[in-house]
């Protein structure tokens, strides 16, 4: 049997630990053809999601695939990200977190996985004013 990726459990681990010290836990994903997001919010084939509880609804982060419901433009959107595309994921508020490769994703298991566009220009409404940082300052986290 091959050994896991510890990358999603990096990431479930980092989740929790925003989420405890009151941070906003902040994903920067590599958008490829498995990635389903709303397409007007890629800068540069990434985006940046707000993964917070209040941001986010069934979140799930699994071992293959990161799956949570979020508000674009008032408009309630499912999202799909394979694990294998998360480049980071850090707090908002301080930067610390942890930066990732991306590799080549598997295409979702669920069909019921339908890519959603928006509109270009459009701003998520559970985003802050302040747009997160385009570069984290990650840091090793003790």
């Amino acid at each position: 049997m091959a050994e896991s990726s510890t990358k999603p459990y990096m990431i479930r681990a980092l989740h929790e630990w925003c989420t405890d010290n009151g941070y906003t836990p902040h994903l920067t994903v590599k958008v490829d053809s498995n990635t389903m997001v709303p397409r007007g919010y890629i800068k540069d084939g990434q985006i940046t999601l707000n993964i917070d509880s209040l941001a986010t609804n069934r979140l799930v982060i699994g071992n293959e695939a990161i799956e949570f419901q979020a508000r674009f433009n008032g408009v309630t959107e499912d999202l799909y990200v394979p694990v294998a595309a998360v480049t980071a994921i850090y707090a908002r508020e301080t930067g610390a977190g942890m930066a990732f490769e991306a590799t080549d994703s598997a295409a979702p298991v669920a069909a019921s996985h339908v890519s959603v566009q928006a509109d270009k220009g459009s701003k998520s409404e559970d985003d802050p004013k302040d747009p997160p940082p385009a570069r984290p300052k990650l840091s090793i986290v003790k």
